[in-house]
């Protein structure tokens, strides 16, 4: 059984809508590919925004490609204290009564009413990856982080899809409280 992962920082993020990106960036904008993320076919972009809560604002936050169903923004949450917004943790994608802030781009602005989120804890796996690792979709694990400061998170969801690759994603909170920096692995435990 391969239970050892590779952690990731996932820092603060955007996804958008087809929408959105014309809107911030100008009707007919495509956005413009930066570099390749850890999970096939995601990347980051050239296009940046800036989060505006209620107590303060965010400059220079990445999007990330490409456009989703819906707009999603995702801080740890310290940032969302400091935006002074609401940011329950969640899988990506479940926005559904989630936070809200003010997207502020080049050409426009998008008030979100909802579609901010920290990211739950989580691993990507292909389905054989999670077949060696012995553990299926949806399952929750804990992994022990060994670093500098060994950690063992709790509550860690197992994501399994053909088009993802092994990878447990951590927010930035997470990752400074582990000094979970460089290269660093995970053990599952369960």
């Amino acid at each position: 059984m391969e239970n050892k992962v590779i952690v990731e920082t996932s820092a603060r993020h955007v996804h958008l809508t087809r929408e959105h990106v014309e809107i911030l960036f100008g009707a007919g904008h495509e956005l413009t590919f930066k570099k390749d993320l850890s999970q096939p076919g995601q990347f980051a972009c050239e296009e940046r925004v800036s989060v505006v809560g209620p107590k303060n604002t965010i400059k220079n936050v990445i999007v990330l490609g490409p456009e989703r169903k819906a707009s999603q923004v995702e801080v740890s949450l310290t940032d969302a204290r400091n935006l002074g917004v609401v940011a329950p943790v969640r899988e990506s994608g479940d926005v559904a009564n989630s936070g809200a802030c003010k997207l502020v781009g080049p050409c426009g602005e998008v008030e979100l009413s909802e579609g901010v989120i920290a990211a739950k804890r989580h691993i990507h796996f292909t389905p054989a990856e999670a077949e060696a690792a012995g553990v299926v979709d949806k399952e929750v694990v804990k992994v022990k982080v060994n670093s500098e400061r060994t950690t063992i998170f709790d509550d860690v969801v197992v994501r399994v899809h053909p088009n993802f690759s092994a990878a447990m994603h951590i927010d930035t909170d997470e990752s400074n409280a582990s000094c979970a920096f460089g290269q660093v692995y995970g053990e599952i435990i369960k």
